[in-house]
């Protein structure tokens, strides 16, 4: 076959938070992938980045960025040249407030953005778009897959799709999408619990990954306190409230340690404030957001990586402290028992255990060779499972099957 040109549409590219989107689009394109990136919004952060990732910013589509000239052009383009195309879409569009969850605004916003999408995308000659998470972008893709000169496929990760399927769409989205991948088999269940079985078989189960040569296994620290790593937004849903009371913990049991938050977010404030309230602020250092060129400096640093969470699909973050070889403390929800295996290759607590979490802080602190000896297994199941290489030649399968499949 010929090289594939294919899109790829994000709510936001490239994002610090979302650094795997930008490492298999990469890998793609090593692959011989014509791969063409697209983004609802415009990246923040951006020199924070590294020299590459700000390259492709420059390089991408930001469709709310275009303005209203641009927006009003590629639309009247769209219109004169592929009337029942553009009418498909406008009609699809409706009938998503008419018959569904989306208020009139919203419909009409989204169509706007996927008359611009699907124009850019003619533009570029190309007819597969690509969605990370099943969120609005992906509604985007789905409006712009209705004029029928477009398709799309999803990348599903969870958990949050899965908080609200009808208001998202996730039925629909599913029926409409050439393929839907999913990060893990807790993934996968959440999209069979919700689709039809005739459409099961567009579930292809593709991990996420990290470039092992990057994270490769760091030096042993010696650091002469514990050092106490968690990176990842500063929101509810990764607990780091519970990693403050278990530090707290610590201290009260005379327990040396200083743990490091690298991320930024709404809870940073009452995050500080819990810590200071604790008596502990002095042991606890708030970075703000960190970009790829700078993570590697915090790894290497870490005797431990904990990472709280209530909700999650399936941390990056887990896979690269666990490529460094950093033993980690995380909680058995989702997709993480999939990765991080109780007393094999890691430490699991139930979520919301902020005592549970003190007690396996306080483990691996007061035990060095239960460190090492999770942290080289840690290594192992990433290079396992986990090499973005190689999970991304099985992408570019993913793409070759559905691109194949068509008449």
């Amino acid at each position: 076959m010929p090289t594939q040109r294919v899109a790829y549409l994000s709510s936001e590219y490239p994002a610090i938070s979302h650094t795997f989107i930008f490492r298999e689009v990469q890998a793609l394109r090593r692959q011989g992938f014509d791969v063409k990136t697209a983004s609802i919004l415009t990246p923040g952060n951006v020199p924070l980045m590294t020299p590459e990732e700000q390259a492709d910013a420059k390089d991408t589509l930001h469709i709310k960025d275009c303005g209203l000239a641009k927006l009003a052009a590629a639309h009247a383009t769209f219109k004169i040249t592929s009337f029942f195309a553009y009418m498909r879409m406008f009609s699809y569009a409706l009938s998503l407030w008419q018959n569904g969850p989306v208020s009139l605004f919203k419909a009409l916003a989204y169509f706007a953005e996927a008359g611009v999408l699907v124009h850019w995308m003619r533009k570029e000659k190309i007819r597969h778009v690509h969605v990370h998470f099943a969120n609005p972008a992906a509604t985007v893709a789905l409006i712009g897959a209705a004029s029928g000169l477009i398709e799309f496929s999803l990348s599903v990760h969870g958990p949050d799709e899965f908080y609200n399927i009808n208001q998202d769409l996730i039925p629909e989205k599913v029926r409409k999408a050439v393929f839907a991948r999913c990060i893990s088999f807790y993934c996968r269940s959440q999209l069979e619990r919700v689709a039809e079985y005739k459409d099961w078989g567009k579930f292809h189960i593709v991990r996420c990954g990290i470039d092992l040569s990057k994270y490769a296994v760091r030096p042993d620290p010696n650091n002469a306190v514990a050092e106490i790593l968690c990176v990842g937004r500063l929101v509810p849903a990764k607990g780091q409230h519970l990693l403050i009371k278990a530090c707290h913990a610590l201290k009260e049991r005379g327990v040396a340690f200083h743990l490091t938050l690298v991320g930024a977010g709404p809870d940073r404030e009452s995050l500080e404030a819990l810590a200071a309230e604790l008596g502990i602020k002095d042991l606890v250092t708030f970075t703000g957001p960190v970009g790829q060129g700078e993570i590697h400096t915090y790894y290497d640093k870490a005797d431990i990586f904990a990472l709280p969470s209530f909700a999650e699909g399936l941390p990056v973050v887990l896979m690269e402290a666990m490529g460094k070889g950093i033993p980690c403390v995380t909680t058995s929800i989702t997709g993480i028992p999939e990765l991080v295996r109780d007393r094999e290759n890691g430490l699991l607590v139930p979520a919301s255990d902020w005592e549970g979490l003190a007690d396996s802080l306080q483990r691996l602190i007061e035990d060095p060779a239960l460190r090492h000896k999770l942290g080289d297994a840690a290594r192992e199941i990433v290079e396992k499972e986990y090499d973005v290489h190689r999970n991304c030649e099985r992408m570019g399968d993913v793409f070759k099957g559905a691109r194949a499949g068509r008449p």
